[in-house]
């Protein structure tokens, strides 16, 4: 098997020759990697951990004051489609809620982005140069929950849901309406040449999910309905990356038509790879559940290999279970040496009962 089949064996709960290994990687870590093992590039490192994912994106072509990164304030580090600066770390936190106390008017008469901004006529081609060996993952980000509270605030969120439903729905239906239809300029862009629709939103805490199943429901289960939707429209897997403790939500996510769920945290509540497995690895392919935090940047390779191991035998059967770290974005201060102990240990254990590892992927 190739990457590309070991992966939608996996999407369809069959098992595999071997179970398919997910690797996201900070920039950061990337170029450590890289060092480390001595890579000409990225993908020379991708090579060597076996990742079975490629991904493409649409890039930003609309007007300049309103990129990501053009005409920033002092501080600021990004700017959202939707307009709003963050500062901080990585992405950061939003330097103001531009949304908070609006009304219903005001969210109509905001200054939505258009779709036709995002310059998708490079994501077949680019989709096509790894020749169909691998998954492909592509759509827009679609972070919907988050963009509500840089908008509103997520306190004013949380108390709008309950003092001013309308409004919600109204903002949650701008947002949406812009990533459903860049995502869709996408698909039809790719024609064909992506398999997974990806798209990322946390829901959980380390303490269970941060908001309630009812709320989640009435507010966001309709959205993510849409968009998993689109994505079987063109007849793409469509997978979310969550955060957290979130499993209370997963029924409904189930429902909405989620096939898969990225980046299970074993040490968030309620998360342990064994329980995940018995509720929902029936219905829902699983990707993750070895810690990033405590596992991956504290443990040796040893400790590693053995975690590994044991998550496997819990994951392995039946198919439907990708391995990789607890997130989709490994930290510069995780030792390269533990991400190798990861995958090297992947591919020992992760040959399914019956099957074997051709000798070219060893």
């Amino acid at each position: 098997m190739n990457s590309r089949e070991r992966v939608l064996a996996s999407f369809r709960h069959e098992e595999p020759d071997r179970v398919p290994c997910w690797c996201g990687m900070s920039p950061e870590f990337l170029e450590k990697a890289r060092v480390a093992l001595g890579a000409r590039d990225a993908e020379e490192v991708r090579l060597r951990l076996g990742d079975d994912f490629r991904r493409v994106h649409a890039r930003y072509g609309g007007p300049p004051e309103c990129g990501p990164d053009m005409g920033l304030q002092p501080g600021s580090t990004y700017r959202t489609p939707f307009g709003v600066e963050r500062t901080g770390f990585g992405y950061g936190m939003p330097v103001s809620h531009p949304l908070a106390g609006a009304s219903r008017r005001q969210v109509h008469d905001y200054g939505w982005p258009d779709p036709a901004w995002m310059d998708v006529s490079g994501i077949r081609a680019e989709a096509l140069a790894w020749g169909r060996r691998y998954a492909v993952l592509g759509g827009d980000w679609s972070p919907f929950w988050h963009d509500a509270i840089d908008l509103l605030g997520m306190e004013h969120l949380l108390l709008q849901m309950h003092d001013e439903p309308a409004l919600v729905d109204d903002l949650l239906g701008r947002i949406v309406d812009y990533y459903a239809e860049v995502s869709r300029r996408i698909f039809d862009a790719a024609d064909g040449a992506i398999d997974i629709f990806f798209i990322g939103n946390d829901f959980g805490s380390q303490a269970g999910p941060l908001l309630g199943e009812a709320a989640f429901r009435r507010f966001f289960l309709p959205h993510l309905q849409r968009l998993a939707r689109l994505g079987h429209d063109y007849r793409l897997k469509v997978m979310m990356h969550c955060c957290g403790g979130f499993a209370p939500l997963i029924p409904a996510m189930i429902e909405a038509g989620l096939d898969g769920l990225q980046a299970l945290q074993p040490s968030a509540r309620g998360m342990e790879p064994a329980r995940l497995k018995r509720m929902f690895g029936e219905r829902m392919v699983l990707n993750g559940c070895i810690d990033s935090h405590r596992t991956l940047i504290d443990g040796t390779p040893e400790e590693v290999r053995r975690i590994t191991r044991a998550t496997l035998a819990v994951m392995k059967p039946g198919g439907g279970y990708i391995l990789s770290p607890s997130h989709d974005y490994l930290l510069a201060e995780t030792p390269v040496e533990n991400v190798l102990a990861l995958f090297d240990s992947g591919r020992e254990f992760g040959i399914c009962p019956g099957r074997y590892l051709p000798a070219q992927l060893c």
